[in-house]
């Protein structure tokens, strides 16, 4: 077996209108790769929410995922606090084992 290696996978959970400024701190953090993930619906403490895509509503959520050394996911969460708690966006964090850990 290939040598595993502790990366640290990252979830945002984003209105689709910051989008962009999430992005833009990524790049600020040295992350150079990600996916975006579109949303259909969901459930938080505001109650349901769904894709409004169709109906031209701006409700529409996507999921930043990246996966990134620690050091990187720390600079990273560093920026996006301020937005946290102002916008609802909601992050997780979880350790992963990676093969090729310099892709991360």
């Amino acid at each position: 077996m290939k040598r595993l290696t502790a990366r640290k996978r990252m979830e945002i959970l984003v209105d689709a209108p910051l989008l962009k400024r999430v992005k833009q701190m990524a790049i600020e953090a040295g992350i150079e790769g990600y996916t975006i993930i579109p949303t259909l619906e969901g459930r938080g403490n505001k109650g349901e929410w769904r894709d409004e895509r169709v109906s031209g509503g701006v409700g529409s959520k996507v999921i930043f995922l990246t996966i990134i050394s620690e050091e990187r996911a720390s600079r990273f969460l560093d920026l996006l606090e301020p937005m946290l708690e102002p916008y609802g966006i909601i992050v997780s964090l979880t350790t992963a084992e990676v093969i090729r850990p310099e892709k991360f």
